[in-house]
């Protein structure tokens, strides 16, 4: 039993705290080339927002981990099995996220971290959304760039899905899942238009065309260990964090005073 994670305490035990950050997780359910359950992301933002908060709590920042939100919006996989029953619209996500904000105001929290897992929920634009309505303090952490700046030294040749450093991951945390013997080398397939493959111009990808099997980026390089390598990186980053956020105090300058 985990003090910090909600689901599992007791009415007793949250009615007795004062929490100052409730850290809500956001995944997907979708496929993961064809070695990852479909439950990948959720399974990442989890462990890392036990691991990350199991950090602060314990330096004394009373952080309180939410449920994970295991679907995303996954509107360009509609022509893929199993991803069309799990996917939300932008605008549900957001009303998701609003009655959730409303509900911890009711509960007198004032600070909420967005712990994003899927690349598909772009969830800053809903920031900008709940900026001007909303009393708390909402910021935005999308994990896979906590330790980007560390990729290199870590991982032989780094992707976007269902990759090497998504397998590592996968391989180090739930293991029991993943058969890397089964995926393919997740070639990207490319537009005619430079614009877009070199990035220039935007588009929502058709996964279906994009990609062979949902892959991005060769996974066969992955193993546990690496994953638990950037584990720690993350972890570390995000826990220290949290014990700042929950210590300072909400100035009219916040969070900049």
């Amino acid at each position: 039993m985990n003090e910090f994670i909600l689901a599992e305490q007791t009415h007793a035990s949250i009615r007795a705290q004062r929490w100052e950050v409730a850290v809500l997780p956001f995944g997907a359910t979708e496929p993961h080339n064809l070695h990852m359950p479909y439950g990948t992301d959720n399974f990442q933002v989890e462990e890392i927002g036990k691991r990350a908060c199991a950090k602060a709590y314990a330096a004394g920042a009373k952080v309180l981990l939410l449920p994970t939100v295991p679907f995303g919006v996954n509107t360009n996989y509609f022509k893929i099995p199993g991803a069309v029953a799990c996917s939300l619209k932008p605008t549900t996500l957001l009303h998701i996220i609003a009655d959730i904000v409303d509900s911890l105001e009711r509960q007198g929290i004032r600070k909420l971290l967005l712990l994003n897992g899927h690349g598909g929920n772009e969830l800053k634009p809903f920031l900008r959304e709940l900026h001007h309505t909303s009393s708390l303090f909402i910021c935005l952490c999308d994990w896979y760039r906590l330790a980007a700046d560390r990729y290199g030294d870590i991982f032989a040749a780094p992707g976007e899905h269902a990759d090497e450093v998504e397998t590592s991951l996968g391989l180090a945390f739930f293991g029991h899942l993943v058969h890397l013997e089964q995926a393919d080398d997740g070639a990207t397939t490319p537009t005619p238009f430079e614009a877009i493959n070199r990035g220039w111009v935007s588009i929502t990808r058709p996964w279906h065309l994009a990609t062979t099997n949902t892959g991005l980026g060769n996974p066969h390089a992955a193993s546990a260990e690496k994953g638990r390598r950037l584990m720690d990186v993350v972890v570390e980053r995000l826990g220290q964090f949290l014990v700042e956020l929950a210590q300072a105090p909400l100035t009219e300058r916040f969070p900049y005073a």
